[in-house]
């Protein structure tokens, strides 16, 4: 079958808090990651503070266009907590993104979701 995306999703808890919450190390982090599963950006990265009123919920959320779709990702210092969606219809490596992941935010444990997206 042929497929039309693929999408990852990283759902990590135990992160370094400080990292999490840290605008620099979020860019840094995407920048490293685009280039390392051989994506091409599409503009710089959009990563804004959200949520403020609760500091349980409060942190950064992140997306980043790349030419065949987007990464995207949500950081809960609060609970050391991120989630990372990785969708393009061009593969990349898993294992790539689990590494770069755990390099820039140390979390202890990441739960891999994978889907290979097809309408038909």
């Amino acid at each position: 079958m042929t497929y039309w995306g693929y999408h990852l999703m990283l759902d990590c808890s135990g992160a370094d808090a400080a990292a999490i919450d840290d605008h620099d190390n979020i860019y840094n982090f995407v920048k490293e990651l685009v280039d390392a599963i051989d994506m091409v950006a599409y503009g710089e990265p959009q990563i804004e503070r959200f949520a403020e009123h609760d500091l349980t919920k409060a942190g950064y959320s992140m997306c980043q266009m790349i030419q065949t779709s987007n990464i995207c990702a949500h950081f809960v210092p609060h609970y050391g907590q991120m989630y990372l969606d990785v969708f393009s219809c061009k593969t990349f490596d898993i294992d790539t993104v689990v590494e770069v992941t755990k390099k820039y935010f140390k979390v202890a444990n990441v739960r891999v979701n994978y889907l290979t997206r097809s309408a038909d």
